[in-house]
């Protein structure tokens, strides 16, 4: 685009047609903006500053949780209003400010409460493994970029809503700190971030940047140039070579609370990452301590929490099954002060400091066990919702309460032929710190950039 070698319109055009070809069988988008994207692509491509936009023409898809100008933000309910949006989020914003066109909408849960992406608007299936669930609730998006129907795209993460369907889908995707990208809302009490998603640490690196308004994110420094591909060797920025940095990185395969377990396989990950890492020079040190259970307590406490809060005004009739399971245990809960307040804040105050130690990064797996069938959860109660959720992605909900960065990465695949996900946790401001850990997993355990066709 920046060189002139393609347009806009028919870079647009061409991931159109790929949606068109494909989303039948994966079900990422709730709505695609054809006609709009294509007349938007062409504004982009006799914009003046054309060859200086750090996204000119990249298609991307935005979750359904965040205002699009001009379209109705449903948030996967059917108890929403369907009032078109008058302005875009700030989000939205800069991704089109930079040269970003917005092709579609993605399938998120109900109100984003499950880590499956089912509601009234379709069930996101794993391109991976169409029976199983993309996970959620970003799952529409993640499962977009891991099908090859957009290169980058929008999410948001409240407790690992994208890092567990980026894992579920063989993706790469970032939940920054408090304060780095402007957030979503509603908030869920400030730990719910707006990331992206990518295929590659280096894409994932730029997207970052234009969200966050931080073009130095960019270029987080001190790490191996990635290898690209020739036809892209003029990528602006990008991670640089210079001395590689040394950090202190601990090991935790298996850091949940007493009575949850990780996947065997999951754990190996973990371990084989880590030794990449140390190869790379960095000094690693075990962590076997479990997660206390007091916080596992007050991340279920807090998801019942935002589930009242989120449903709060809507019509009830018109929710799903879930959803009012999740807000009736909410309800009950919080007349008793048992909301996850408490947790929360021991948690954000000094927990996580003083169980995270004295390392620079943490390395864990990203989930427990592989993703769950791709049903409609929503329509399920709420023994069941919980029962999967926790057994398969309990293992992201603490860095949101603490509001620290937390990233995963593609890491080999499980027997069952789905990939396997490793997450990084840093402490606030540690972004940069994080992808430049990434791409050396990259560089060192390359993955497939998208599922195999099907």
């Amino acid at each position: 685009m920046r060189r002139g070698k393609v347009t806009a319109p028919a870079v647009v055009e061409e991931h159109l047609g790929a949606i068109a070809e494909r989303d039948g069988r994966i079900g990422a988008f709730r709505k695609v903006l054809a006609e709009r994207a294509l007349a938007e692509a062409q504004v982009v491509q006799e914009r003046e500053d054309l060859a200086e936009l750090p996204l000119a023409g990249v298609p991307v898809a935005v979750k359904d949780n965040v205002p699009v100008r001009g379209e109705a933000l449903r948030v996967g309910s059917a108890a929403t209003p369907g009032t078109p949006a008058a302005e875009d989020h700030p989000v939205v914003a800069r991704l089109r400010a930079a040269g970003a066109v917005v092709v579609g909408i993605t399938n998120v849960p109900e109100l984003c409460l499950a880590g499956f992406s089912d509601s009234v608007y379709g069930v996101v299936r794993n391109p991976w493994d169409p029976e199983r669930t993309a996970g959620g609730s970003s799952g529409g998006s993640a499962a977009a970029v891991a099908a090859g129907m957009v290169p980058l795209a929008h999410g948001a993460d409240g407790l690992g809503s994208l890092r567990i369907p980026a894992a579920c889908c063989g993706v790469v995707s970032i939940k920054p700190g408090l304060g780095v990208v402007p957030p979503p809302e509603p908030g869920w009490h400030g730990m719910s971030e707006n990331g992206p998603i990518a295929t590659t640490v280096t894409d994932l690196a730029l997207a970052l940047a234009v969200m966050s308004g931080d073009m130095s994110l960019a270029t987080p420094g001190k790490i191996e140039t990635l290898q690209v591909d020739d036809e892209i060797d003029d990528y602006p920025g990008g991670l640089t070579t210079s001395e590689p940095l040394r950090l202190r990185v601990a090991v935790a395969p298996c850091p949940l609370p007493p009575g949850f377990t990780v996947d065997e396989r999951f754990q190996e990950a973990v371990t084989d990452a880590a030794g990449v890492l140390g190869e790379a020079g960095h000094t690693m040190v075990g962590h076997g301590e479990r997660m206390p259970v007091w916080l596992g307590s007050a991340a279920v406490a807090t998801w019942f929490a935002v589930a009242e809060e989120d449903a709060r005004g809507l019509d009830r009739h018109l929710l799903e099954r879930r959803t009012k399971a999740l807000a009736r245990t909410g309800r009950v809960l919080g007349a008793f002060g048992l909301d996850g307040s408490r947790g929360r804040d021991r948690w954000r105050a000094n927990g996580a400091d003083q169980w995270f130690g004295n390392a620079d990064v943490l390395v864990t797996p990203t989930l427990a066990m592989v993703p769950p069938p791709a049903e409609r959860w929503g329509r399920r109660g709420l023994l069941r919702n919980a029962r999967a959720n926790l057994t398969y992605a309990p293992a992201t909900a603490a860095w949101n309460m603490a509001g620290w960065p937390a990233l995963t990465v593609p890491y080999g695949r499980h027997p069952s032929g789905v990939p396997i996900g490793v997450q990084l946790v840093a402490a606030p401001g540690g972004e940069a710190q994080l992808l430049i850990l990434a791409a050396q997993l990259e560089a060192a355990r390359p993955w497939p950039r998208h599922a195999p066709p099907a």
